[in-house]
């Protein structure tokens, strides 16, 4: 193994983001979502409907806003969910995106980092 390999980050889940269609605004801020696209991981503890919540975002930059694109999937986002609760420096990025009629289908890979 080379010193690149060992320093990639170890990708702990792949899955699509739910809840899409429930996020506003999502048809206009598509268009600006990349494959490779970094993304940020929120643990949304006292969710009412999911023990495990985590959001999905983009990250914000000095021009565009952070945008909330919806949650990782219930029943895939314990370990998730406690490794972030744990500080640990978990992160996604986007690999595919289309549109499935009136849903977007976004699948990302959800990195832990050094």
């Amino acid at each position: 193994m080379n010193t690149a390999d060992a320093s990639a980050p170890l990708v702990l889940l792949e899955c699509l983001v739910a809840g899409t269609t429930h996020r506003p605004n999502l048809k206009q801020h598509e268009p600006g979502l990349y494959l490779g696209q970094p993304l940020r991981l929120i643990r949304e503890a006292d969710s009412k409907y999911d023990d495990w919540a985590v959001q999905v975002h983009t990250e914000a930059t000095d021009s565009v806003p952070s945008v909330w694109l919806g949650y990782l999937p219930e029943g895939r986002n314990e370990t998730v969910a406690r490794l972030l609760e744990a500080g640990k420096n978990i992160t996604a990025r986007l690999v595919h995106k289309s549109w499935e009629e009136d849903w977007l289908y976004l699948e990302i890979e959800v990195l832990l980092n050094d």
